[in-house]
């Protein structure tokens, strides 16, 4: 369980502290970093979706085994899955949006702000972030009350 977790946890934090910021300071453009960020999000978006599975079920098992029953609706499921709906959401329904804004505007930071597609680019990035941010508090609190179930 824990293992599962923390796979996912420290994949949104390293996503966020080291590999996007790393990757529009060194590399040449802002196009090609996001280009970088972008499919990296992705295959930590499948990191999460696979980590929350096993979490889920193993989670149940351990409640099962350990107090007879499996606690469906405890705290830390119920966030789990929560966390889990928001990662499909940005997976699914936020980041193919961008993904065909950025290929119709080029390099985005080109395009004028007042742009249509670079402001509703814009809108979906800030989105993009509340979600994984969320997704990363939510997170932390799941690991407390995991670590606290022990």
């Amino acid at each position: 369980m824990l293992l599962s977790l923390v796979v996912w946890i420290g994949g949104l934090i390293f996503f966020a502290f080291v590999l996007a910021p790393t990757a529009f300071t060194v590399l040449p453009t802002t196009h090609l970093a996001g280009n970088v960020v972008g499919r990296s999000l992705g295959k930590l978006h499948w990191i999460a979706i696979v980590s929350g599975i096993v979490y889920l079920i193993s989670s149940l098992f351990y409640s099962r085994f350990t107090d007879g029953t499996a606690h469906v609706f405890a705290v830390r499921h119920v966030l789990l899955c929560l966390m889990l709906a928001l990662t499909l959401i940005s997976q699914f329904g936020i980041i193919p949006r961008m993904d065909v804004l950025r290929a119709s505007l080029g390099d985005v930071n080109a395009a004028p702000i007042d742009n249509p597609e670079r402001v509703q680019f814009d809108a979906l990035h800030v989105w993009s972030t509340r979600v994984e941010g969320t997704v990363l508090l939510l997170g932390l609190v799941v690991v407390y009350l995991t670590a606290r179930s022990f």
